[in-house]
């Protein structure tokens, strides 16, 4: 759980600062759950300068509670919380006078989002919010004001989250939690889960992640997990501590996440997983006639590929349904082995391409279209499906044929420009799975939303 925060306060000599304004946003790691916002009488005067730039002054505070009205409100939608803030030192140090001034020993864990930020969005221009979340297309408004950056901060931290691949942020809050277990610790672990699309991780107690999965309903794919009576589940059992999840909104960008992070984390327990997800696979070739033939085979990354499926049935249904889609040839497709016309040719369904009755140019044609649309082959494009919430939706980047990355966004302008698209993705690694992933959800989910990219010139 976080406390991500802002503070505005008086200016001044060091540990002589009053706060003037505080936001504070509780959030469980997908949504916020608790707010608290207020102007706070510091009982002192504001500096001149930063009553310029926040546009609090004196007058405006004469009414608002003192410090210690509202201290015991901060204590509880902090408790049990890391506090998280763009340049965290200052603002836990702000409390903490506050809180001694009161007799009180306030402590807690803490997060900085501008250490955060420089360790996963590297080569920014600026790491001051006003420029880093401008950058990186979060809005922001009422900037310095508590509110406003408080806001902008948790959308910040939010996606700091999802590029935090190897699970640092998670993993460290996790191995400091002091939390006892109980008796009913599984039924607790699956109480705590959503029923929403994402990727879920089990840890040890020490932090460590011992399983990654994805489920369209993670409560329910816990239950099957902590149901099951097989050796490999009573392990997991015996071992889990606490699950964290992520919430992807989208199958797809959960099943990118799950093979990306299996790679990199390499959980104890999901061995059998990282074997490849795929073994057939298309390729091209052209006959002593001039026609492109297509064929499925066993993978072998020597050859060009130009998509692959999890079985040959598989294969065969979509050469099936791909024959009929773009009026091609049985026989060219290996799927007619008889010495004259293909059957397709007779209920007129195929051009006569098998006995030369079509030009290889007209045939070839719509083979170079079947290939196209299912292949990544040197194109730049974005491909947009669900998000997390109702006004967002997520993304994967292609570019030169090249798998970039997952993110998300609510504002079109963010992908109408492919600086801010990349700064906003979660960048991953291009190999075979995930090409395998993407071309094979694509292929089953017509509903997805494709744009092309321009070329750059």
């Amino acid at each position: 759980m976080y406390a991500i925060l802002d503070i505005e306060t008086t200016g001044g000599k060091y540990n002589e600062e009053g706060i003037t304004e505080i936001a504070i946003y509780k959030f469980d790691g997908h949504k916020v759950i608790d707010q608290f916002i207020t102007l706070i009488n510091p009982e002192r005067p504001i500096q001149p300068f930063v009553a310029n730039l926040t546009g609090i002054n004196n007058q405006m505070l004469r009414s608002a509670p003192k410090f210690y009205e509202v201290a015991k409100r901060i204590v509880e939608i902090t408790s049990e919380c890391v506090v998280v803030a763009h340049n965290a030192s200052f603002d836990y140090r702000i409390l903490q006078t506050e809180f001694s001034r009161l007799g009180f020993d306030y402590e807690r864990q803490s997060l900085c989002t501008v250490e955060l930020s420089k360790k996963l969005i590297p080569d920014q221009e600026s790491y001051s919010l006003g420029k880093l979340v401008r950058g990186l297309g979060i809005p922001l408004s009422d900037r310095h004001r508590a509110n406003g950056d408080a806001q902008a901060t948790v959308k910040l931290f939010k996606l700091l989250l999802t590029k935090d691949l190897e699970k640092k942020i998670i993993t460290d809050t996790v191995r400091t939690d002091t939390k006892k277990q109980v008796d009913d610790k599984l039924l607790r672990l699956i109480e705590q889960a959503p029923t929403a699309t994402g990727v879920y991780y089990m840890h040890k107690e020490d932090g460590t992640i011992i399983y990654i999965g994805k489920s369209k309903n993670i409560k329910k794919r816990l239950n099957q997990h902590f149901t099951n009576d097989n050796r490999k589940s009573r392990r997991i059992q015996a071992e889990v501590a606490t699950i964290t999840f992520e919430v992807t909104g989208s199958e797809l960008l959960a099943l990118l996440k799950e093979s990306e992070e299996i790679k990199l984390n390499k959980p104890k327990y999901n061995r059998a997983l990282r074997r490849t997800k795929f073994d057939q696979a298309l390729y091209q070739f052209i006959d002593n006639e001039g026609f492109i033939n297509l064929q499925v085979g066993k993978v072998d990354n020597r050859k060009r590929i130009i998509t692959t499926f999890s079985n040959r049935q598989q294969a065969k249904s979509f050469m099936h349904r791909w024959a009929e889609e773009y009026n091609l040839c049985h026989k060219l497709m290996g799927l007619d082995t008889s010495k004259s016309n293909c059957f397709n040719f007779t209920i007129k369904q195929c051009y006569g391409a098998c006995i030369s009755e079509e030009s290889s140019e007209n045939y070839n044609t719509r083979v170079q279209l079947l290939v196209h649309n299912n292949s990544f082959d040197n194109q730049d494009m974005i491909i947009i499906d669900q998000g997390r919430d109702i006004d967002e939706q997520g993304i994967i980047l292609i570019e030169q044929g090249q798998f970039k990355g997952i993110g998300y966004f609510n504002l079109n302008h963010q992908i109408n420009n492919i600086d801010i698209l990349r700064s906003i993705i979660t960048p991953m690694g291009h190999n075979r799975d995930a090409q395998h992933i993407i071309q094979s959800y694509v292929r089953k989910n017509k509903r997805l939303k494709v744009i092309k990219l321009p070329k750059n010139d």
